[in-house]
C-alpha cells in the first residue's frame, strides 16, 4: 500500500536527500583515473558515519535466498555493469564510465540518488548514452507536472529512450521510498504488464518515489554474475544509470537529492557542520 507523506515528513526526506546529495559530491571530487570504487565507498562510509545517518545499502539482503548481503554502502557499476556493481581495488581508466548510487537513513527517514559518471573524455556514443539517460530522468521529473497517473510518465520515458536507438532495462524498477527505502509502489521506467492494470498509480501530493531510468547502449537483457549481485549487460555494451527521489507537493513535483535551493543554506551549514567538512555553501557545486 502506498504511504502518503505530510509536508513536514517529506521537510524530514529532504535533509535525507540533502545528505545524499553531498555524499555524491564527496564522491565526484575524488573520481580520477587511478583512484579505485574501494577508495570512494570507504570515503562515503566515513562521511555517512559523522552525520550519525545509515548507510542504506550496506548488509542489504540478498534477494537469492543464502546468498551474502550486499556488501559496501555504495553501489558501483562500471561499463556495461548495469547495477549493484561492488567497490573493487581495480583503479579507474581514462574511458570508463561509473554509476554511482547510493542512499542513507537520517533521523529515520530515507534518501536515494544515482549518478553516472564519465572518467576523462567519453566517446560520442557514450556521452549521448549519459545525456538521453539523464534526460529520461529529467523527462519523468517534467511529466510529473502535468500527469495523472505514473503509466503516462512511463511511456513517454520508455519511448524517448527508443527514439535515440537505446533501450530501457526492463529487469530492475524504481521504487516509493520513506521510512524505509523500498516501498510501495513499484516506479517501472516503461509500461509493464502489471501497470496496465492495478499496479498503476495516482500521481498525487504525498507521494514520494525513486525514479531511475537504466538505459543500456545495445539490447535490454541484463545476467547476474557469480557473486549473485551484479547485474551486467548481456551483449556487453555500456549501461547508465541516474535517479533522484521526489516528492509530490500541493506546489508540484521536489527533488529531494539536489543542491540546495534559495532559503536552504541553512540546511547545508548544518550538514557540513555535523560531517566537520570545511568551506560553506558558495564553495559547493550542482550535478
Amino acid at each position: 500500500m502506498i504511504q502518503l507523506k505530510s509536508d513536514r515528513e517529506i521537510a524530514k526526506m529532504r535533509k535525507s536527500g540533502l545528505a545524499v546529495w553531498r555524499a555524491h559530491q564527496i564522491a565526484a571530487e575524488m573520481i580520477r583515473p587511478g583512484v579505485t570504487t574501494q577508495e570512494i565507498d570507504r570515503a562515503l562510509d566515513a562521511y555517512f558515519a559523522s552525520l550519525n545517518a545509515k548507510p542504506l545499502f550496506k548488509d542489504y539482503p540478498n534477494p537469492e535466498r543464502g546468498k551474502p548481503p550486499f556488501p559496501a554502502v555504495t553501489c558501483m557499476s562500471k561499463n556495461q555493469v548495469v547495477v549493484h556493481g561492488i567497490p573493487d581495488n581495480v583503479p579507474l581508466r581514462e574511458g570508463d564510465i561509473l554509476s554511482i548510487d547510493t542512499g542513507c537513513r537520517l533521523n529515520g527517514w530515507c534518501g536515494d540518488a544515482a549518478v553516472t559518471h564519465a572518467i576523462g573524455e567519453p566517446s560520442p556514443d557514450v556521452q549521448r548514452l549519459l545525456d538521453v539517460t539523464q534526460g529520461t530522468l529529467q523527462l519523468a521529473f517534467d511529466l510529473l507536472h502535468t500527469k495523472d497517473r505514473w503509466s503516462q510518465v512511463a511511456s513517454e520515458m520508455a519511448r524517448y529512450v527508443k527514439d535515440h536507438g537505446f533501450s530501457t532495462v526492463e529487469d530492475f524498477v524504481g521504487h516509493g521510498i520513506g521510512r524505509r527505502m523500498h516501498e510501495d509502489p513499484q516506479v517501472p521506467n516503461f509500461v509493464s504488464r502489471s501497470l496496465r492494470g492495478a499496479a498503476d498509480f495516482y500521481i498525487e501530493p504525498g507521494l514520494v518515489i525513486a525514479v531511475e531510468p537504466m538505459v543500456n547502449m545495445g539490447k535490454k537483457k541484463v545476467r547476474l554474475l557469480r557473486d549473485y549481485w551484479t547485474q551486467v549487460t548481456k551483449d556487453g555494451k555500456p549501461s547508465a544509470h541516474f535517479e533522484h527521489t521526489i516528492a509530490i507537493t500541493r506546489d508540484g513535483p521536489v527533488r529531494l537529492t539536489v543542491a540546495p535551493g534559495p532559503g536552504e543554506e541553512p540546511l547545508l551549514e548544518e550538514l557540513l557542520a555535523a560531517s566537520g567538512a570545511p568551506g560553506g555553501v558558495e564553495s559547493l557545486i550542482e550535478w
